[in-house]
């Protein structure tokens, strides 16, 4: 088998994940418990990530879910303390992404983000302009693991869904990318991605 692209999420893999305090802060300015905002999260996240509203209205209607009501400054803080802790980009995962690219394989970002993450993003992360093809859930109004997300990194990348490797730290999207024939590995680390690499042989062994 000859792999040609290598393809990682944001989320979890470029950056860290948001670390304790960031929940706390998030679930202090809300007035509800923390726990509360992880499962209100884990439920509609997908309303935010793929466009469909802004970090205020996204606040607004899952706590209105739970009839909270905030105001609207307090609504605009929730959505900047939520994107502040998606700002931590992983360096060891910078430089194995350019280190594959180096190699001579095609670089992709297939990411669930919502538009106004993105948009720091693109001026503050430099490595997402290094990437052939970079997919992300609001441009396209799609998510992961819906299947036509993973064609849109396809498409981007020029490859067949056997020809590329991708790094996601959530297992179903992992699985998604399995069941379309896509060399799918659950995110260990970049050390770990490193060797996974390393195994399918050809521009890798550089790595």
């Amino acid at each position: 088998m000859i792999i040609k692209a290598v393809a990682f999420d944001y989320g979890g893999v470029i950056c860290y994940t948001p670390p304790p305090e960031n929940i706390s802060e998030i679930s202090e300015l809300c007035g509800v418990t923390a726990e509360t905002i992880c499962e209100l999260n884990r439920k509609f996240r997908g309303e935010w990530d793929n466009g469909t509203n802004n970090g205020p209205e996204y606040y607004r209607f899952i706590l209105s879910a739970i009839n909270v009501f905030p105001s609207d400054e307090t609504l605009e803080k929730l959505a900047q303390t939520d994107m502040g802790g998606w700002k931590r980009i992983n360096q060891d995962t910078v430089r194995l992404m350019m280190d594959t690219k180096a190699a001579g394989l095609k670089l992709g970002i297939l990411s669930n983000m919502p538009h106004d993450f993105l948009a720091w993003a693109r001026q503050n992360i430099p490595v997402l302009s290094e990437a052939d093809t970079a997919v992300f859930s609001c441009e396209y109004n799609l998510i992961k693991p819906e299947a036509a997300i993973y064609e849109k990194l396809k498409n981007g990348l020029g490859c067949e869904f056997k020809e590329i490797v991708f790094f996601d730290d959530m297992a179903d999207n992992i699985l998604k990318a399995r069941e379309l024939g896509i060399e799918g590995f659950v995110w260990e680390g970049a050390q770990a991605a490193r060797e996974t690499l390393k195994g399918f042989g050809g521009l890798f062994t550089a790595l």
